[in-house]
């Protein structure tokens, strides 16, 4: 009962994704204007996509399913923003997490016809299910591997950021203008974070734009807020007549004060991370004394 069962839910879900390869839906209202009236170009130079970069034999083998991947809403928005920040290709992304659930897929059949091979039997129900759950961790892994980079290159660009600040409350305090001083606090692009602050501020005189809008429009794509809030404080000083130099100052030493606390809480988990293999080898000493004792009442019942 259960062979048939699976046969035809397998059937029905390659039905309906040949369906909705067919047959595609139809785009919104709201869609079909933005086709026929498309947006400016965006001039702020977020991360680009790393150059020169060629894709690897996951992103070749899972190439053909991107525009399923694409029809079932993926990347999602969260994803998005982590690909941004981390200047990889959306595309590319959904290609390697087809072909690495493939590759989660078709890994237990394999194993199980080697096994079949060695005259060991393990039925097919085992193999089954073992390639769901492997291509399901297959489809998920890219992303957790993504989040991972992405939370490490906003704290560069957090780090960067911060480094922009104090130099540019310098470069206020001799006498020079907002754009100039960030400008000057820009001009070291030794990492991929300082070369980003680089090209929005570049970006803001080149189109002859205030630089925060295209700082808080960096925020906004990398999804680090600290950016967005130093856009939000820049502008209020620019349109209100707010003392620059004091706002920037006041919000350097914030983010400075955040970026101490979030150094504190780091080097507390790595003390509790190392304090886990010690208490598993205690825990191995008690039950490697203890087990004599036990076996020896054990046997007595």
């Amino acid at each position: 009962m259960t062979g048939p069962l699976l046969l035809g839910v397998g059937f029905g879900l390659g039905l309906t994704a040949v369906v909705a390869w067919l047959l595609p839906a139809r785009p919104s209202l709201a869609a079909a204007f933005a086709a026929l009236h498309p947006p400016a170009a965006d001039t702020t130079t977020a991360p680009a996509f790393v150059p020169g970069d060629t894709p690897g034999w996951l992103a070749r083998v899972g190439r053909p399913a991107v525009p399923l991947l694409a029809r079932l809403g993926l990347p999602r928005s969260a994803t998005i923003a982590d690909l941004a920040v981390c200047g990889r290709d959306p595309a590319r992304h959904l290609a390697e997490q087809a072909g690495m659930a493939l590759v989660g897929f078709l890994t237990p059949p394999a194993l199980a016809a080697l096994l079949a091979m060695a005259d060991v039997g393990v039925g097919w129900q085992t193999p089954m299910w073992a390639s769901l759950v492997a291509g399901g961790l297959g489809l998920w892994l890219p992303d957790l591997a993504l989040t991972s980079r992405a939370t490490a290159r906003r704290g560069e660009l957090r780090d960067a950021t911060a480094g922009m600040l104090d130099l540019t409350v310098i470069s206020l305090a001799g006498g020079a203008g907002v754009e100039q001083a960030l400008r000057d606090a820009t001009s070291d692009t030794d990492g991929w974070a300082q070369q980003a602050l680089r090209q929005a501020v570049e970006a803001a005189h080149l189109t002859r734009r205030p630089p925060w809008q295209t700082l808080g429009e960096l925020g906004h794509t990398t999804g680090v807020a600290a950016l967005s809030e130093l856009s939000a404080a820049l502008a209020l000083a620019g349109t209100e007549g707010a003392r620059i130099k004091a706002s920037l100052t006041a919000r350097a030493a914030a983010l400075s004060t955040h970026q101490l606390a979030e150094a504190e809480t780091a080097a507390m988990s790595a003390t509790e991370k190392m304090v886990l293999p010690m208490v598993g080898l205690l825990g191995g000493f008690l039950i490697f004394i203890g087990y004599p004792a036990f076996a020896a009442v054990w046997h007595a019942l």
